[in-house]
C-alpha cells in the first residue's frame, strides 16, 4: 500500500497547515489521507501509534485502553470483552402485515437506520427496514419507540395511517441521525437514506430533515449514483459529517470509501462512486478486509469482505463497527436455502479515519443453532451504543434460517456491556503496572472505571519520574466510576500516571472539572441522566 499522507505529531495548535485535534494528533493540511488501493489485503495503517505527540491532553472524554496510544510502559495484558445477549431477545420483530415486503416476507430491522435515546422527550427511538407491503413497495422505513430500550411498540401514525411507517421511499440502507447539538429544530433529524434512482436503476443518497423523526421534508440533497449499503456520520471533534461508502476495489468488491464535508447537505451533494479517471477528489478509499478477517466454518475458501461500517462518537474516540461478510454469496444462499454470516467486529479511531482493531474475533456474532433469531447475517445499527446506567446497550439485526425464502425473518436484537468495556488491562495475583505518556489536564479530579478485586494504587511521576502525588490503596471495588485523586495541583502541568495493580481490570481514566465525575466526552446515542447536546456535562 502505497502512502501519500502521513500524520505527524506538532507542538502548536497550527503548524506547518496542520490541525491539532483534541487529543494531541496533528493531522496534516492535506485531509483525508490519500491512500493508493491496494493489490492484497493489508492492515490499516496508523500513524499516531507510530508516531505519538510529545504530550497528549486528556481534556475530552474517558480515556480508554483500546490501543497503546496512552501507554507509555506496561507489563499488564490487553483484554478485549463481549457484550451479553439480552434474554428476551428479538426486542423487535415483525408481526404486522404491512411488515412484509411485496414478496410476503416478514422484515423489521435495522439495515443501520438509528437507534437514539432523545433526552428532550425522555425516549428510546429507533428507525428500521421493513416490508413495503401496505404500499406496493419492497422495503420502506418505520419507527418504533420504548421506555427502557427493551420493550418497544410501534405506534399508529398518520403517514400511513393505522401503520408505523415514517417514509416510503423504495431503499437499502439509510442512516437517522439525532444532531443533539442542530441550532435548527427542522434539522433535528438527519436522513441519510440510500433510495433507488428510477432513471438509471442505481442507488442514490436522499438527504431529509425532520423536527420529531417522523414528519420528513422532502430531499433537501441528493448523491450521484453509489453502492447499496452505504451511511453516514458525525464527527463533532473535527465538526465534519462523513459518508461511509460501499466501495469496489481489485481485493474485494466489499471495501469502502470516504468522503467528509462541513454540512450534510454538501457531503451528499458531492457522494459518488468512485472512478478510475475521475479527477474529483472528494471521495477517497478508505479501506479493503484485511489478512485477519474471521472465515466462515464451513465455507472456509470464501475471502470476507466488508459489508458495512458504522461509525458514532464514543467519548475520546470514534468507534467503528465493521459489519464483516463471510459468505455464502446470495445465490448460493437462495440455492442452499441459508443466510450469509455477518458478524459484527470493532475498531477504535483517535484521528477519525485510521481505526485500529484489537480483535478480528466477533463482537456480536450469529447463533447457527435451529429457530434461533441471529442465525444469520448479523448487522450493527447506526447510533449505538446507547449508555444505560452502568451499561452500554448494542443493537443488531440478525435473520432466521429459513428454507422457504432464504432472507426471510428479520428481527432486531439486544447486547449490553460493561460502560467503557470494550477493552482493559488487566493484573493477576502478582500484580502489575501502567504508565501513561505525558499528559495535560485542566479538569481536578481523577476518575478511574475499574474491577478491582484485589486492589489498585495511583501515582503522579514528574517528567523524570519522580513521584509527586499518590493516592491510597484501593480495593476491592467494581465501579465505572471511582474518584482516586485530586489533581488540581497539577492542571496545566505535564505528568504521567502510575497505575499499580493487583488482580483487576482497569478499563479507562479521565480527569473531570466536577467530583461528580462527568467527563466531557461524547455520549454516542445517548440515554438517561445524560446532557441532551451530546456531551456528558454536569447538568
Amino acid at each position: 500500500m502505497a502512502i501519500v499522507v502521513v500524520a505527524l505529531s506538532c507542538s502548536h495548535e497550527r503548524a506547518n497547515n496542520s490541525f491539532v485535534l483534541h487529543n494531541g494528533i496533528c493531522l496534516p493540511n492535506c485531509w483525508p489521507p490519500k491512500y493508493d488501493e491496494p493489490e492484497q489485503r493489508g492492515m490499516m495503517p496508523i500513524p499516531y501509534l507510530e508516531k505519538k505527540p510529545n504530550v497528549i491532553p486528556v481534556d475530552v472524554g474517558r480515556q480508554l485502553f483500546v490501543d497503546d496510544y496512552l501507554v507509555w510502559a506496561t507489563d499488564l495484558e490487553t483484554i478485549c470483552h463481549t457484550p451479553e445477549l439480552f434474554i428476551g431477545n428479538p426486542v423487535l420483530f415483525p408481526v404486522e402485515e404491512w411488515e412484509k415486503t411485496s414478496e410476503g416476507v416478514p422484515y423489521a430491522a435495522p439495515f443501520s437506520d438509528g437507534v437514539w435515546y432523545d433526552e428532550a422527550e425522555g425516549k428510546f427511538k429507533l428507525w428500521y427496514l421493513t416490508g413495503g407491503y401496505a404500499v406496493g413497495k419492497r422495503f420502506c422505513t418505520a419507527y418504533a419507540e420504548s421506555t427502557d430500550g427493551r420493550n418497544w411498540i410501534k405506534p399508529q401514525l398518520d403517514i400511513v395511517p393505522g401503520t408505523n411507517l415514517v417514509d416510503t421511499c423504495e431503499r437499502d440502507a439509510s442512516t437517522v441521525w439525532l444532531d443533539k447539538q442542530e441550532i435548527d429544530p427542522i434539522k433535528r433529524y438527519k436522513f441519510f437514506n440510500v433510495e433507488r434512482n428510477i432513471a438509471n436503476n442505481s442507488w442514490q443518497f436522499v438527504l431529509k430533515y425532520s423536527s420529531d423523526g417522523i414528519h420528513w421534508t422532502k430531499g433537501v440533497a441528493q448523491s450521484g449514483d453509489i453502492l447499496d449499503r452505504s451511511s453516514a456520520f458525525y464527527n463533532p471533534f473535527r465538526g465534519v459529517w462523513c459518508l461511509s461508502l460501499r466501495h469496489k476495489t481489485a481485493v474485494s468488491a466489499r471495501s469502502r470509501a470516504y468522503l467528509e464535508s462541513d454540512t450534510a447537505e454538501d457531503a451528499v451533494s458531492k457522494a459518488h462512486r468512485i472512478k478510475a479517471d475521475a479527477e474529483d477528489q472528494n471521495v477517497v478509499f478508505w479501506f479493503t478486509p484485511d489478512t485477519l478477517e474471521s472465515r466462515h466454518p464451513e465455507y472456509p475458501d470464501i475471502d470476507p469482505g466488508i459489508y458495512h461500517f458504522d461509525c458514532i462518537p464514543y467519548e475520546s474516540i470514534i468507534l467503528g463497527q465493521y459489519s464483516v461478510w463471510q459468505g455464502p454469496e446470495n445465490a448460493d444462499c437462495q440455492k442452499f436455502g441459508v443466510q450469509k454470516r455477518n458478524e459484527v467486529m470493532l475498531g477504535f479511531s483517535r484521528d477519525g479515519f485510521h481505526f485500529s482493531r484489537p480483535s478480528h474475533q466477533a463482537f456480536i456474532g450469529v447463533n447457527p443453532i435451529a429457530n434461533a433469531w441471529n442465525w444469520g447475517n448479523v448487522q450493527s445499527v447506526g447510533g449505538a451504543p446507547l449508555i444505560v446506567g452502568d451499561s452500554l446497550y448494542f443493537y443488531v439485526s440478525g435473520r432466521r434460517l429459513n428454507p422457504f425464502h432464504w432472507d426471510a425473518y428479520s428481527s432486531c436484537g439486544l447486547a449490553t456491556l460493561r460502560r467503557d468495556g470494550f477493552v482493559s488491562r488487566r493484573a493477576g495475583k502478582h500484580g502489575g503496572y501502567l504508565i501513561t505518556e505525558l499528559l495535560t489536564f485542566k479538569g481536578k479530579y481523577l476518575f478511574i472505571n475499574a474491577n478491582v478485586r484485589g486492589s489498585i494504587r495511583v501515582e503522579v511521576l514528574s517528567e523524570q519520574g519522580k513521584i509527586l502525588q499518590e493516592s491510597p490503596v484501593f480495593g476491592p471495588f467494581n465501579t465505572t466510576k471511582k474518584m482516586v485523586l485530586d489533581l488540581s495541583r497539577f492542571t496545566t502541568k505535564k505528568v504521567r500516571l502510575r497505575f499499580s495493580l493487583f488482580d483487576g481490570d482497569l478499563f479507562a481514566f479521565w480527569v473531570s472539572p466536577w467530583s461528580s465525575g462527568e467527563s466531557l466526552g461524547y455520549t454516542a446515542g445517548g440515554g438517561p441522566g445524560l446532557s441532551s447536546d451530546g456531551v456528558d456535562k454536569h447538568i
